[in-house]
């Protein structure tokens, strides 16, 4: 009787301690997959200062915070400190680099310390524009075309008096770039070398937001108007511009003397490349990400339109182009971004 009681108590505190093992295995289990989710790095954006990379970062943020379950901030600097800020993993991830203004760039790839997954966009153009109903009209407005021929810079002479100085009634008026800029004196040797400062006067407006006026001012009245503007920019994206066509760019016509079209600038997007190990699914989803010049002008004249926050705009931008943004994700991650919108 005692040996059966004595079994009986072993068997007892043996199931106990089975349990208790069990529990505590359990618990451990649920605690490091806890301490999984809760070790997701921050992700950190770079903010170089202008909206385009604050509408991008925000686009990216809203995919990334509800998407994967990262969250995100922001560092704010100069285009060189943020650079560098992401060369030593104080930033992870940079939406809109544009390549030409870096000459430390091609180091920073070749060395391994940023990684360059994806082109956000390389449509972007520069050079001289005139508003669209100049060359094709606009019935709804009653403006006929004073220019339909208008394709070319060889084309420019014969229409000068369409585009007059009104300071100067022999000459039409080219609004040129802001003294000061490097693109200024580009300008300058390309009108003098396509031999329109014969027919044109070059007029220098005194600041971005003087020139970007002249180009409001005269489309919202429907006047003719012919000067350098560039994109992406909202002023771009609100009006509807046509570039002046020029010889393709050629490095050699670049060099000697910029009789050819602006060349093409790359517009990356970076991260740093601790990112592969830390954020693998985010940098899948990077790999992805690709806009347009004219998708981002046309969120930033949203914004000024609006009034609005890039932010907002980036949430305007998802709600309205999924067939755009969902090609970076998969189909369960769409669906998550989805329902936070």
């Amino acid at each position: 009787m005692f040996y059966r009681n004595g079994v009986k108590k072993r068997s007892t505190i043996l199931g106990l301690l089975l349990i208790f093992v069990l529990v505590i295995v359990g618990t451990t289990a649920c605690t490091k997959e806890e301490t999984v989710v809760k070790e997701k790095p921050t992700l950190v954006f770079a903010d170089a200062g202008w909206d385009s990379i604050r509408f991008h970062n925000d686009v990216a943020k809203v995919i990334i915070e509800n998407g994967y379950g990262y969250k995100t901030d922001v560092l704010t600097g100069s285009t060189p400190v943020t650079f560098e800020g992401l060369r030593r993993g104080d930033i992870d991830i940079y939406t809109e680099v544009w390549t030409d203004n870096l000459e430390v760039y091609p180091e920073a790839i070749k060395s391994g310390d940023i990684l360059e997954v994806s082109v956000n966009f390389d449509d972007n153009m520069q050079g001289m524009y005139v508003p669209t109903y100049v060359i094709k009209g606009d019935s709804a407005r009653g403006i006929k075309a004073l220019a339909p021929e208008l394709k070319t810079v060889e084309d420019l002479p014969k229409y000068w008096k369409i585009f007059t100085d009104p300071e100067d009634k022999k000459k039409g008026r080219i609004y040129g770039a802001i003294p000061g800029w490097a693109v200024d004196e580009i300008m300058t040797v390309k009108i003098e070398n396509y031999g329109l400062d014969k027919t044109y006067n070059i007029f220098r407006p005194g600041s971005e937001a003087a020139l970007t006026a002249s180009m409001a001012q005269a489309v919202e009245r429907g006047l003719p108007w012919i000067g350098y503007y560039w994109e992406p920019t909202w002023i771009m994206g609100k009006y509807d511009m046509t570039l002046i066509e020029e010889a393709a760019y050629d490095q050699n016509l670049w060099k000697n003397d910029y009789t050819c079209a602006f060349p093409p600038v790359k517009v990356t997007v970076c991260i740093n490349k601790e990112m592969i190990q830390e954020a693998p699914d985010v940098v899948e989803f990077l790999k992805h990400y690709q806009t347009s010049s004219k998708i981002t002008s046309e969120a930033l004249a949203y914004m000024q339109d609006n009034n609005v926050s890039t932010e907002v705009a980036a949430k305007w931008f998802l709600k309205n182009n999924k067939e755009i943004w969902a090609k970076w994700v998969s189909a369960d991650v769409a669906k998550k971004v989805e329902a936070a919108l």
